[in-house]
């Protein structure tokens, strides 16, 4: 099994030490000592903007489809009312693909949101692969993935406010290290954790309709909202200072993208929507949101939900057989 991981997981090692190594040679070029704790740094958040500037498109998608299933919430609102109290066999089934259906036509469904997270795992299980690796590797005089021994042995002597940049809480650095290593790594599991917490907070708070923040999809919103930072915080007492450098730095990064999309092209019907309406209305520009268009929209989709209706109530077969026996 082990053998199997660790074949899947080659690739990612090579791309993330490939990437590392590529900004530590450009860093060293420009003049910053090869073996320095702030040039591996360096590499590191270079490697964190390298993944996430590739993985712009993905949460463009995560975006719609997180709108999409704001957006549906009436609309299964209305579905589990429909089929309130009905727990036969056929009726689950006919709910489950009625709610299929409405997951198509909006685009969505509800692991969309975490899409840019599992992408980026295998990076992160290479990176935490590599850095961990490397007192092992330089021991054994080998290098791990695109770094050479020599740069291993550079790692491995590398630190940063003392701290050696591949110890963690739980396996501390060189003897006199250890406050260093400890005090570091509690700060930064703090900060990856905040801003984990932040970042769901100001989604649920600015950046969902009323109809959202009532339905059952913001149950689970916030289940995430405290699930999500205690896994990473638990986690982060194996996780190397390397490794915790990686996932605060993609945890900022994600919180600015999200504070960037909730300000500027916000959900309808949210509080962040009317606060950009308000702010247009100051400076004298036309709505974005409100206005003409969302009466036509708000009524395209009342003909539209009308005329489900009326489809749901024609096909009814089952009485008729019933009524035959």
């Amino acid at each position: 099994m082990g053998d199997f991981f660790g074949t899947i997981m080659f690739p990612f090692k090579w791309l993330v030490s490939v990437i590392m190594v590529g900004f530590h040679d450009g860093l060293s070029f420009m003049g910053m000592p090869a073996a320095n704790g702030w040039t591996w740094t360096l590499s590191i958040i270079g490697l964190v903007l390298v993944i996430r500037a590739a993985l712009i498109p993905v949460f463009v998608k995560q975006i719609k489809a997180q709108r999409g299933m704001q957006l549906l919430q009436p609309d299964l609102k209305k579905l589990q009312t429909k089929y309130k109290g009905k727990t036969d066999q056929l009726s689950r089934q006919a709910m489950a693909q009625e709610q299929m259906a409405l997951y198509k036509k909006h685009g969505t469904n509800p692991f969309s949101a975490c899409l840019p997270m599992l992408i980026q795992m295998p990076f992160f299980f290479a990176l935490f692969q590599v850095l961990s690796g490397i007192s092992t590797a330089k021991n054994a005089g080998e290098g791990i993935g695109a770094l050479s021994h020599e740069q291993v042995i550079e790692f491995d002597q590398s630190s940063i406010f003392g701290a050696p940049l591949s110890a963690s809480l739980l396996h501390g650095g060189a003897p006199g290290s250890e406050v260093a290593v400890w005090t570091l790594s509690i700060i930064m599991i703090l900060a990856m954790t905040a801003s984990q917490f932040i970042t769901q907070k100001q989604i649920m708070a600015k950046n969902m309709s009323e109809e959202a923040l009532a339905s059952p999809f913001m149950r689970q919103q916030k289940m995430m909202l405290y699930i999500l930072p205690l896994v990473f915080g638990i986690g982060g007492i194996n996780f190397p200072i390397g490794v915790l450098i990686y996932w605060t730095t993609t945890n900022l990064w994600t919180m600015g993208q999200q504070f960037f999309v909730i300000r500027r092209m916000p959900t309808p019907g949210s509080p962040a929507a009317r606060a950009l309406e308000e702010r247009r209305a100051a400076k004298g520009l036309p709505p974005l949101l409100g206005g003409k268009k969302k009466d036509d929209d708000d009524a395209e989709a009342a003909a539209a939900a009308a005329a489900a209706e009326i489809r749901a109530q024609r096909v009814q077969p089952q009485r008729k057989n019933r009524k035959k026996k």
